[in-house]
C-alpha cells in the first residue's frame, strides 16, 4: 500500500510542535494534552490531533501525550535522528550569520561546507569552515554526502546556484534570495523572503503615526 500523502502544511507544523515539546522536556514536563499544546501554540487542539494522527496513535485518551515519546517520534518523522549535512552557498553577511548559528543547530542537523564564487572570500574561514570555490561543489556534496543546501546569493544568482546543487544530488533547498527558484527535478525548495514578509508584516501597522513626543496621531 503507498503511504499517504501528507500536506506540507503539516510537515510545517511539525517542528513547531517539536520545539514547544523540548521546551516542556527541559521544564521535565512528563505529558501534555492536546488542548495545553493549541492554548500554547494558538493552533486548534483538533488540528493537532490530526497532524499528528497522520502518523500513528501516540495520544492516549484522558492522559495526552508523553513528551519524551512524542518528540522521539517526531524526530524520526522529520529524519532528524539521522545525521544530516548541509551545505550553504553564499558567504555574504548573511551566510556568516547562518554559519555562526551552526553551533546551536540540533539533531544531527549541521553545515559541513560553504561555497562562495568570490576569489577574495575563497579560503577564509567561517565557523570553523573554509570557503571553498563552487567548482569544488560537486565533488564536495559526494564526498561529505551533503544532502540539503542554503542559498544565501544575490537573487541574480539564485537560480544558477540551485541547478548547480541539484545537478550535484541536493535533495532540498532554503532559499534566501529574493526571487522564486524554479525546477524540473523532484528538489524540494523552500523561499524564505524576509522583505516579502517584512511587506507583510507592515499591513498589520497602527496606521496612526507617533509624534515626536511619543504621542499619537488621532
Amino acid at each position: 500500500m503507498k503511504a499517504p500523502k501528507i500536506s506540507e502544511a503539516v510537515v510545517r507544523r511539525l517542528p513547531v510542535y517539536l520545539r514547544y515539546l523540548i521546551h516542556l522536556q527541559q521544564m521535565q514536563v512528563k505529558t501534555v494534552s492536546s488542548q495545553q499544546m493549541g492554548k500554547t501554540l494558538d493552533i486548534n487542539p483538533a488540528q493537532i490531533r490530526k497532524d499528528l494522527s497522520s502518523f500513528g496513535d501516540f495520544g492516549k485518551k484522558g492522559i495526552g501525550y508523553d513528551v519524551d515519546y512524542l518528540i522521539e517520534k517526531i524526530r524520526q518523522i522529520l529524519k532528524l535522528d539521522q545525521e544530516i549535512h548541509v551545505a550553504l552557498v553564499g558567504a555574504g553577511h548573511l551566510g556568516h550569520a547562518i554559519s555562526n548559528y551552526n553551533a546551536y543547530l540540533r539533531d544531527n542537523m549541521r553545515i559541513v561546507a560553504i561555497f562562495d564564487n568570490d576569489p577574495a572570500k575563497q579560503g577564509k574561514t567561517i565557523a570553523g569552515l573554509v570557503i571553498q570555490p563552487l567548482e569544488e561543489l560537486k565533488d564536495t556534496v559526494k564526498q561529505r554526502q551533503i544532502r540539503l543546501a542554503i542559498i544565501t546569493v544575490p537573487a541574480a544568482a539564485a537560480q544558477a546556484v540551485a541547478d548547480q546543487l541539484i545537478e550535484a544530488g541536493i535533495e532540498g533547498i532554503l532559499n534566501f534570495a529574493p526571487v522564486n527558484i524554479r525546477t524540473d527535478a523532484d528538489v524540494k525548495i523552500y523561499h524564505a523572503d524576509v522583505t516579502s514578509s517584512l511587506q507583510s508584516l507592515a499591513y498589520y501597522l497602527n496606521r496612526t503615526k507617533l509624534n515626536s513626543d511619543g504621542s499619537r496621531n488621532k
